[in-house]
Protein backbone atom coordinates (compact mmCIF):
# COMPACT_ATOMS: atom_id res chain seq x y z
CA UNK A 1 0.00 0.00 0.00
CA UNK A 2 1.16 3.54 -0.75
CA UNK A 3 2.18 5.84 2.09
CA UNK A 4 1.76 9.60 1.96
CA UNK A 5 4.91 11.37 3.12
CA UNK A 6 5.83 15.00 3.41
CA UNK A 7 9.23 16.48 2.56
CA UNK A 8 10.42 15.77 6.12
CA UNK A 9 9.70 12.07 5.85
CA UNK A 10 6.65 12.10 8.11
CA UNK A 11 4.05 9.48 7.19
CA UNK A 12 0.52 10.89 6.98
CA UNK A 13 -1.94 8.44 8.53
CA UNK A 14 -4.71 10.65 9.93
CA UNK A 15 -7.26 12.68 7.95
CA UNK A 16 -9.68 15.07 9.67
CA UNK A 17 -12.74 15.65 7.47
CA UNK A 18 -14.98 18.63 8.29
CA UNK A 19 -18.58 17.93 7.26
CA UNK A 20 -19.93 21.42 7.88
CA UNK A 21 -18.84 24.88 8.99
CA UNK A 22 -22.12 25.35 10.90
CA UNK A 23 -22.34 25.02 14.67
CA UNK A 24 -25.11 25.44 17.23
CA UNK A 25 -22.61 26.59 19.90
CA UNK A 26 -20.77 29.90 20.04
CA UNK A 27 -17.61 29.07 21.98
CA UNK A 28 -15.60 32.24 22.58
CA UNK A 29 -12.33 30.56 21.58
CA UNK A 30 -13.83 29.72 18.18
CA UNK A 31 -16.85 31.88 17.26
CA UNK A 32 -16.96 34.84 19.63
CA UNK A 33 -18.82 37.08 17.20
CA UNK A 34 -21.95 35.05 16.55
CA UNK A 35 -22.86 33.58 13.18
CA UNK A 36 -19.93 32.72 10.93
CA UNK A 37 -20.15 33.49 7.21
CA UNK A 38 -21.41 30.07 6.11
CA UNK A 39 -19.97 28.79 2.82
CA UNK A 40 -22.53 28.54 -0.02
CA UNK A 41 -24.05 25.07 -0.34
CA UNK A 42 -22.68 24.59 -3.84
CA UNK A 43 -19.14 24.97 -2.53
CA UNK A 44 -19.56 22.25 0.09
CA UNK A 45 -18.42 18.74 -0.73
CA UNK A 46 -21.31 16.34 -1.27
CA UNK A 47 -21.38 13.02 0.56
CA UNK A 48 -20.55 11.33 -2.74
CA UNK A 49 -17.49 13.55 -3.16
CA UNK A 50 -16.40 12.95 0.44
CA UNK A 51 -16.75 9.20 -0.06
CA UNK A 52 -14.76 9.34 -3.31
CA UNK A 53 -11.82 11.36 -1.98
CA UNK A 54 -11.71 9.48 1.34
CA UNK A 55 -11.43 6.25 -0.64
CA UNK A 56 -8.43 7.73 -2.43
CA UNK A 57 -6.86 8.89 0.84
CA UNK A 58 -7.29 5.41 2.37
CA UNK A 59 -5.61 3.89 -0.71
CA UNK A 60 -2.70 6.24 0.03
CA UNK A 61 -2.26 4.94 3.56
CA UNK A 62 -4.71 6.95 5.66
CA UNK A 63 -5.67 4.72 8.61
CA UNK A 64 -7.75 7.12 10.72
CA UNK A 65 -10.70 9.22 9.59
CA UNK A 66 -12.19 11.73 12.01
CA UNK A 67 -15.39 13.55 11.11
CA UNK A 68 -15.43 17.09 12.46
CA UNK A 69 -17.06 20.49 11.96
CA UNK A 70 -18.36 23.00 12.95
CA UNK A 71 -20.72 20.61 14.61
CA UNK A 72 -20.71 17.61 12.24
CA UNK A 73 -24.13 16.40 13.40
CA UNK A 74 -25.69 19.53 11.92
CA UNK A 75 -24.96 17.98 8.53
CA UNK A 76 -28.11 16.17 7.51
CA UNK A 77 -28.18 12.37 7.72
CA UNK A 78 -24.62 12.04 8.99
CA UNK A 79 -25.31 8.33 9.44
CA UNK A 80 -25.34 8.08 5.63
CA UNK A 81 -21.73 9.19 5.23
CA UNK A 82 -20.64 6.99 8.14
CA UNK A 83 -22.13 3.96 6.37
CA UNK A 84 -20.27 4.96 3.19
CA UNK A 85 -16.93 5.44 4.92
CA UNK A 86 -16.99 2.35 7.12
CA UNK A 87 -16.72 0.24 3.96
CA UNK A 88 -13.12 1.40 3.63
CA UNK A 89 -12.16 -0.80 6.58
CA UNK A 90 -11.76 -3.52 3.97
CA UNK A 91 -9.07 -1.35 2.35
CA UNK A 92 -6.99 -0.48 5.41
CA UNK A 93 -9.04 2.06 7.38
CA UNK A 94 -8.61 1.23 11.05
CA UNK A 95 -10.51 3.93 12.91
CA UNK A 96 -13.62 6.00 12.12
CA UNK A 97 -14.33 8.63 14.77
CA UNK A 98 -16.43 11.75 15.33
CA UNK A 99 -15.72 14.97 17.22
CA UNK A 100 -18.90 16.61 18.51
CA UNK A 101 -20.18 19.06 21.09
CA UNK A 102 -22.48 16.28 22.31
CA UNK A 103 -25.76 18.17 21.94
CA UNK A 104 -27.35 15.67 19.54
CA UNK A 105 -25.97 12.49 21.10
CA UNK A 106 -28.82 11.70 23.53
CA UNK A 107 -31.11 10.87 20.60
CA UNK A 108 -28.58 9.68 18.03
CA UNK A 109 -25.70 7.85 19.70
CA UNK A 110 -27.16 4.41 19.04
CA UNK A 111 -27.84 5.25 15.39
CA UNK A 112 -24.24 6.40 14.95
CA UNK A 113 -22.96 3.15 16.41
CA UNK A 114 -25.30 1.11 14.22
CA UNK A 115 -24.07 3.00 11.15
CA UNK A 116 -20.52 1.87 11.92
CA UNK A 117 -18.94 4.71 13.90
CA UNK A 118 -16.18 3.46 16.21
CA UNK A 119 -15.94 6.20 18.80
CA UNK A 120 -16.59 9.82 19.72
CA UNK A 121 -14.70 12.75 21.19
CA UNK A 122 -16.99 15.17 23.02
CA UNK A 123 -16.22 18.78 23.90
CA UNK A 124 -16.93 19.76 27.50
CA UNK A 125 -15.31 22.95 28.72
CA UNK A 126 -16.91 23.24 32.15
CA UNK A 127 -18.84 21.21 34.70
CA UNK A 128 -20.43 24.38 36.05
CA UNK A 129 -23.60 25.56 34.34
CA UNK A 130 -22.77 29.26 34.44
CA UNK A 131 -19.20 28.79 33.20
CA UNK A 132 -20.32 26.38 30.49
CA UNK A 133 -22.83 28.96 29.25
CA UNK A 134 -20.23 31.73 29.34
CA UNK A 135 -17.68 29.68 27.38
CA UNK A 136 -20.02 28.10 24.82
CA UNK A 137 -22.74 30.74 24.47
CA UNK A 138 -25.48 28.17 25.16
CA UNK A 139 -27.11 26.90 28.35
CA UNK A 140 -27.13 23.17 27.60
CA UNK A 141 -24.68 21.55 30.03
CA UNK A 142 -27.19 18.89 31.09
CA UNK A 143 -27.83 17.96 27.45
CA UNK A 144 -24.12 17.43 26.84
CA UNK A 145 -23.74 15.34 30.00
CA UNK A 146 -26.69 13.24 28.81
CA UNK A 147 -24.92 12.91 25.46
CA UNK A 148 -21.82 11.52 27.15
CA UNK A 149 -23.95 8.96 28.98
CA UNK A 150 -25.76 8.03 25.75
CA UNK A 151 -22.47 7.55 23.90
CA UNK A 152 -21.25 5.29 26.68
CA UNK A 153 -24.47 3.27 26.63
CA UNK A 154 -24.20 2.90 22.84
CA UNK A 155 -20.68 1.49 23.08
CA UNK A 156 -18.91 4.35 21.28
CA UNK A 157 -15.71 3.56 23.17
CA UNK A 158 -13.21 4.75 24.10
CA UNK A 159 -14.93 8.05 24.82
CA UNK A 160 -12.65 11.06 24.92
CA UNK A 161 -13.69 14.34 26.51
CA UNK A 162 -11.96 17.51 25.31
CA UNK A 163 -11.69 20.58 27.52
CA UNK A 164 -10.01 23.75 26.28
CA UNK A 165 -8.48 25.32 29.38
CA UNK A 166 -8.35 29.12 29.39
CA UNK A 167 -6.85 31.14 32.22
CA UNK A 168 -9.47 33.15 34.06
CA UNK A 169 -12.30 30.91 32.89
CA UNK A 170 -12.04 27.23 33.81
CA UNK A 171 -8.53 26.46 35.06
CA UNK A 172 -9.96 26.01 38.56
CA UNK A 173 -11.90 22.97 37.27
CA UNK A 174 -8.93 20.95 36.03
CA UNK A 175 -8.86 18.59 39.03
CA UNK A 176 -12.66 18.36 38.97
CA UNK A 177 -12.44 17.16 35.37
CA UNK A 178 -9.98 14.51 36.51
CA UNK A 179 -12.51 13.41 39.13
CA UNK A 180 -15.11 13.24 36.34
CA UNK A 181 -12.80 10.98 34.32
CA UNK A 182 -12.38 8.67 37.32
CA UNK A 183 -16.10 8.52 38.03
CA UNK A 184 -17.20 7.90 34.44
CA UNK A 185 -14.20 5.95 33.13
CA UNK A 186 -13.48 8.27 30.21
CA UNK A 187 -10.31 9.63 28.65
CA UNK A 188 -10.10 13.28 29.66
CA UNK A 189 -8.11 15.49 27.30
CA UNK A 190 -6.97 18.96 28.34
CA UNK A 191 -6.07 21.34 25.50
CA UNK A 192 -4.14 24.58 25.70
CA UNK A 193 -5.90 27.67 24.37
CA UNK A 194 -4.79 28.21 20.75
CA UNK A 195 -5.04 31.21 18.38
CA UNK A 196 -7.96 29.89 16.32
CA UNK A 197 -10.78 32.23 17.31
CA UNK A 198 -12.71 34.16 14.67
CA UNK A 199 -12.15 37.44 16.50
CA UNK A 200 -8.35 37.00 16.55
CA UNK A 201 -8.34 38.07 20.19
CA UNK A 202 -6.11 35.24 21.46
CA UNK A 203 -3.54 36.39 23.97
CA UNK A 204 -0.65 34.29 25.25
CA UNK A 205 -1.34 35.38 28.82
CA UNK A 206 -4.62 33.45 28.64
CA UNK A 207 -2.80 30.16 27.99
CA UNK A 208 -2.94 27.86 31.00
CA UNK A 209 0.03 25.64 30.21
CA UNK A 210 0.19 21.89 30.00
CA UNK A 211 2.63 21.89 32.91
CA UNK A 212 0.17 23.86 35.06
CA UNK A 213 -2.63 21.46 34.09
CA UNK A 214 -0.48 18.49 35.11
CA UNK A 215 0.44 20.08 38.43
CA UNK A 216 -3.20 20.87 39.30
CA UNK A 217 -4.27 17.28 38.68
CA UNK A 218 -1.22 15.61 40.20
CA UNK A 219 -1.65 17.58 43.40
CA UNK A 220 -5.09 16.02 43.96
CA UNK A 221 -4.79 12.75 42.05
CA UNK A 222 -1.18 11.59 41.64
CA UNK A 223 -0.47 10.63 38.03
CA UNK A 224 1.78 8.06 36.39
CA UNK A 225 2.86 8.50 32.79
CA UNK A 226 1.59 5.70 30.59
CA UNK A 227 4.32 3.47 29.23
CA UNK A 228 3.29 3.87 25.62
CA UNK A 229 5.17 5.27 22.68
CA UNK A 230 3.70 8.69 21.97
CA UNK A 231 4.53 8.60 18.28
CA UNK A 232 2.21 10.94 16.40
CA UNK A 233 -0.28 11.23 19.27
CA UNK A 234 -1.07 14.79 20.23
CA UNK A 235 -1.41 14.11 23.95
CA UNK A 236 0.92 13.09 26.73
CA UNK A 237 -1.06 10.36 28.50
CA UNK A 238 -1.32 9.46 32.19
CA UNK A 239 -3.12 7.00 34.44
CA UNK A 240 -4.05 7.51 38.05
CA UNK A 241 -1.47 6.19 40.51
CA UNK A 242 -4.15 4.62 42.71
CA UNK A 243 -5.44 2.49 39.83
CA UNK A 244 -8.73 4.32 39.43
CA UNK A 245 -10.60 4.19 36.13
CA UNK A 246 -10.17 6.86 33.50
CA UNK A 247 -7.21 8.45 31.78
CA UNK A 248 -5.68 11.91 31.48
CA UNK A 249 -4.22 13.39 28.32
CA UNK A 250 -2.57 16.80 28.05
CA UNK A 251 -2.32 18.48 24.65
CA UNK A 252 0.09 21.41 24.83
CA UNK A 253 0.70 22.71 21.29
CA UNK A 254 1.66 26.20 22.47
CA UNK A 255 4.13 25.46 25.26
CA UNK A 256 5.28 21.96 24.22
CA UNK A 257 4.90 21.63 20.42
CA UNK A 258 4.81 18.10 19.02
CA UNK A 259 5.04 18.94 15.31
CA UNK A 260 8.00 16.69 14.63
CA UNK A 261 5.85 13.56 14.62
CA UNK A 262 2.68 15.06 13.11
CA UNK A 263 0.75 12.59 10.95
CA UNK A 264 -2.35 14.72 10.24
CA UNK A 265 -3.86 16.69 7.42
CA UNK A 266 -7.31 18.25 7.18
CA UNK A 267 -10.05 18.54 4.58
CA UNK A 268 -12.44 21.45 5.12
CA UNK A 269 -16.16 21.23 4.45
CA UNK A 270 -15.68 23.23 1.26
CA UNK A 271 -13.01 20.87 0.01
CA UNK A 272 -9.72 22.60 0.90
CA UNK A 273 -6.74 20.57 2.06
CA UNK A 274 -4.95 22.11 5.03
CA UNK A 275 -1.56 20.63 5.83
CA UNK A 276 -1.45 22.16 9.32
CA UNK A 277 -4.04 23.45 11.76
CA UNK A 278 -2.26 26.81 11.51
CA UNK A 279 -1.70 26.85 7.74
CA UNK A 280 -2.18 30.20 6.04
CA UNK A 281 -2.47 28.47 2.65
CA UNK A 282 -5.21 26.08 1.48
CA UNK A 283 -5.25 23.75 -1.53
CA UNK A 284 -8.56 23.17 -3.33
CA UNK A 285 -9.14 19.47 -3.75
CA UNK A 286 -12.77 20.34 -4.58
CA UNK A 287 -11.76 22.24 -7.70
CA UNK A 288 -9.51 19.41 -8.86
CA UNK A 289 -12.25 16.80 -8.36
CA UNK A 290 -14.89 18.92 -10.07
CA UNK A 291 -12.61 19.71 -13.00
CA UNK A 292 -13.02 16.13 -14.16
CA UNK A 293 -9.52 15.08 -13.13
CA UNK A 294 -8.75 11.39 -13.29
CA UNK A 295 -8.10 9.39 -10.14
CA UNK A 296 -4.40 9.38 -10.99
CA UNK A 297 -4.40 13.16 -11.32
CA UNK A 298 -6.16 13.53 -7.97
CA UNK A 299 -3.59 11.23 -6.35
CA UNK A 300 -0.80 13.32 -7.85
CA UNK A 301 -2.39 16.51 -6.52
CA UNK A 302 -2.80 15.08 -3.01
CA UNK A 303 0.79 13.84 -2.95
CA UNK A 304 2.10 17.22 -4.12
CA UNK A 305 0.12 19.06 -1.43
CA UNK A 306 1.20 16.72 1.37
CA UNK A 307 4.81 17.19 0.29
CA UNK A 308 4.41 20.91 1.10
CA UNK A 309 3.37 20.26 4.71
CA UNK A 310 4.96 22.77 7.05
CA UNK A 311 7.83 21.62 9.31
CA UNK A 312 5.97 22.98 12.36
CA UNK A 313 3.53 25.62 13.47
CA UNK A 314 4.86 29.11 14.10
CA UNK A 315 2.79 30.18 17.12
CA UNK A 316 5.90 30.99 19.13
CA UNK A 317 7.61 33.01 16.40
CA UNK A 318 7.52 36.84 16.53
CA UNK A 319 6.00 37.04 13.05
CA UNK A 320 3.24 34.47 13.65
CA UNK A 321 0.10 35.07 11.58
CA UNK A 322 -3.08 33.31 12.73
CA UNK A 323 -5.13 31.41 10.13
CA UNK A 324 -7.75 33.59 8.48
CA UNK A 325 -10.43 30.98 9.18
CA UNK A 326 -11.48 29.92 12.67
CA UNK A 327 -11.63 26.38 14.01
CA UNK A 328 -15.27 26.06 12.91
CA UNK A 329 -14.13 26.25 9.28
CA UNK A 330 -10.90 24.29 9.61
CA UNK A 331 -12.23 21.28 11.46
CA UNK A 332 -10.84 20.02 14.79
Amino acid sequence: MSVLRDSFGRAIRDLRVSLTDRCNFRCFYCLPHGEPPIAPKEKMLSYEEIEYVCGIFVSLGIEKLRLTGGEPMMRRDIETIIRKLVKFKADGLQDLALTTNGYFLPDRARGLKSAGLDRVTISLDSLKRNVFKQMTGVDVLEKVLAGIAAAKDAGLDPIKINAVIVRGHNEDEVADFAAFAREHDVKMRFIEFMPLDSGHEWDRKDVFSGREIYDRINERFPLVKLDVKRGSETSARYRFADGAAGEIGIIAPVTEPFCGACSRIRLTADGQIRTCLFSTVEHSLRDVVRSGATREEIVEFIESVVYKKEPRHFINDPGFVAPSRSMSFIGG
